[in-house]
Order: C-alpha cells, then sequence, then structure tokens
C-alpha cells in the first residue's frame, strides 16, 4: 500500500467533540475529505448541525449529537448512539475544551467550582470521552486517540491555573494510555497547537497579529486537519504517547506561551 492510500480513512468513524467551529469543525471536515464518516459532538446543537451538514457536503455520513463533555451520562449515551447509527468507533478526536470562569484571577480568588469546571471541560471530559470508546476498540481490534493539548500545557501563563495544569495532565494521561493500550492496537497521541485566533478580530489583536510568533504569523484553522488525518491514518500506526506541535516556531523561539512574549514592567528601580 503506498503512502497516499494509507492516508485514505474510507469505512472508518470518527467522534470529534467540540466539532461546533473553530479548529473541531477543521479537523472533521479534514476527516471527512479524507473518507471517514464523523459524529460531532458540542453542546451547541445549531453549531454541529452546520457542521453536519459541511461534513454531509462532501459525501459523509455525520451525526450531530449535542454534548456536554463534562456530563459523564451525556459522554455514554453519545457513544451509544454512535454505536446505533455506525456499528464501530475508529477514531477519537478529543479537542472540546477552552477557557472558563476564573482563568484571569490570582490563585487565591479562585472558587471551588470555577476549579472543578476548569479541569472538567479541559480534562476530565477527555477521560469521559476515552473510558467510553475503549471498549469498542478493543471489541474491535485497535483505534486511535488524539488528545488536542495546548502551548500552556508545556509553559505557565500569568493568573491561568485550571486551563494550564489540565492541558498539561492531558499530555500524561495521553501517555498512560499510549503505556497501557499499546498491545492492543490502540496509538494515543497530542497535537500541540500554539496561537489559532480562528480569524476573531479580538483575538488578532490580542495576540498582537502573531509579530512574537517566528513565522511572523497566526495559525490557520485548516492547516490543523491534515495533521488530524494524519494520526488517525495508518501512517500513524508506530507514533504512540508522541505530542506533535503545530504552532509556528513558538515553542523553538522561547516565548511564552507559545509564541507570545507578555511585556512585563521591570521592578521599580530596575535597569
Amino acid at each position: 500500500m503506498g503512502v497516499l492510500e494509507k492516508l485514505q480513512l474510507g469505512g472508518k468513524v470518527a467522534i470529534m467533540t467540540g466539532a461546533g467551529r473553530g479548529l473541531g469543525r477543521a479537523m472533521a471536515l479534514a476527516l471527512a475529505e479524507a473518507g471517514a464518516d464523523v459524529v460531532a459532538a458540542a453542546r451547541t446543537q445549531a453549531q454541529i448541525e452546520e457542521t453536519a451538514a459541511l461534513v454531509r457536503a462532501r459525501g459523509r455520513r455525520c451525526l450531530a449529537i449535542a454534548t456536554d463533555v463534562t456530563d459523564s451520562a451525556a459522554v455514554t449515551a453519545m457513544v451509544g448512539a454512535t454505536i446505533a447509527e455506525f456499528g464501530r468507533i475508529d477514531i477519537l478526536v478529543n479537542n472540546a475544551g477552552g477557557a472558563t470562569s476564573g482563568w484571569n484571577k490570582p490563585l487565591e480568588a479562585i472558587t471551588d467550582a470555577q476549579w472543578r469546571m476548569g479541569i472538567d471541560v479541559n480534562l476530565t471530559g477527555a477521560f469521559y470521552c476515552c473510558r467510553a470508546v475503549l471498549p469498542h476498540m478493543l471489541r474491535q481490534g485497535g483505534g486511535k486517540i488524539i488528545n488536542i493539548t495546548s502551548g500552556l500545557g508545556v509553559r505557565a501563563m500569568r493568573h491561568n491555573y485550571m486551563y494550564t495544569t489540565a492541558k498539561a495532565g492531558l499530555i500524561n494521561f495521553t501517555r498512560a494510555l499510549a503505556l497501557n493500550y499499546a498491545d492492543k492496537n490502540i496509538q494515543a497521541n497530542l497535537i500541540l497547537p500554539g496561537i489559532f485566533p480562528h480569524d476573531d478580530p479580538a483575538l488578532l489583536q490580542f495576540w498582537q497579529g502573531g509579530k512574537f510568533i517566528p513565522v511572523g504569523r497566526p495559525g490557520k484553522d485548516e492547516e490543523l486537519g491534515p495533521l488530524c488525518v494524519f494520526l488517525a491514518s495508518d501512517l500513524s500506526s508506530y507514533m504512540n504517547g508522541a505530542v506533535i506541535a503545530l504552532e509556528g516556531g513558538g515553542l523553538a523561539g522561547g516565548q511564552v506561551p507559545t509564541g507570545f512574549a507578555p511585556i512585563l514592567p521591570l521592578p521599580e528601580g530596575a535597569g
């Protein structure tokens, strides 16, 4: 089988959480273009219906299921609906996540509820999804798990505790999956995206247009899709527990976090 043939995902079924917009939608469409049928899961039904329509326009089947990944029962129901519709699950992409209430507070101001929500959205949800999907992958004889971490999983940011902690935890959670299920033909890997502002003017301004990123610009959502396809395909069958960064050289350049160098005032009398 040739290289391009190994990238084809025909006959496979992929679950994409956080599929309603941004990177999740871009990766879902890339998987569909490679031949996979897709389950689009996110909290907002209208958004995942839009994603589903785009997947179907590419000639693939798509099931849109409103799902809150922090709700264990909702995740179990989503996986059950996937099996009922398609009969199998070959690929799981844990993309759902993001900043939550309290993300920009000093530690002493963060409430118990804010802490738990930040961890649940960005880490516990991935655990729920993996736990629900793994029995089906084991029965099939293999599968691919792709978890989406962040540059903030390997670097800190001022007054950002829950997100950075959860994304760092997701890295070692994925390594634990890789270790424990490697002999079952299940590969678990991570994508580490850098700055992807999704063409949002406010985010572009916040990240200063990507001026601190070595390549000189932020990422485009569609640039993540091919990497997701590679990790979902047979080409990555010997890759397990890996973190692949797609961030324009931000980590190599030493900026914090991943392509952004905050300007901090010098202490009084310094300089």
